[in-house]
């Protein structure tokens, strides 16, 4: 079995050409915007964060944010935050403010 830096030496001993591989472009890629709400209640972006306390415990927060005008329609604290606590979150503002059309997982960055 020999490993590159034998046959690198080897190589070089010889003194014969040691083929290189080319460098893998990525491909051009062209971002499309992003669609921007026209009015309330059109698209939430909803998330999930977590966090220690000082003490070490953890504790998770569930947000849904209005992406017209960035207002926290609920924002859930607990140490732990099941499907069902979400979709009941979700049910109640709905019930108050009605359905949005679209709602996403909000992007970091």
């Amino acid at each position: 079995m020999w490993n590159h830096k034998r046959i690198h030496r080897i190589y070089c001993l010889l003194k014969l050409d040691f083929r290189r591989k080319g460098k893998q472009r990525l491909p051009v890629r062209n971002p499309s915007p992003l669609a921007t709400p026209e009015a309330l209640n059109q698209s939430w972006s909803v998330d999930f964060m977590h966090d220690a306390l000082v003490c070490g415990r953890r504790f998770r927060t569930f947000n849904v944010v209005d992406d017209f005008n960035r207002e926290a329609l609920s924002i859930e604290i607990d140490l732990n935050l099941p499907a069902l606590r979400v979709v009941r979150v979700l049910d109640r503002i709905a019930a108050n403010r009605g359905k949005s059309r679209l709602s996403g997982h909000a992007t970091h960055g």
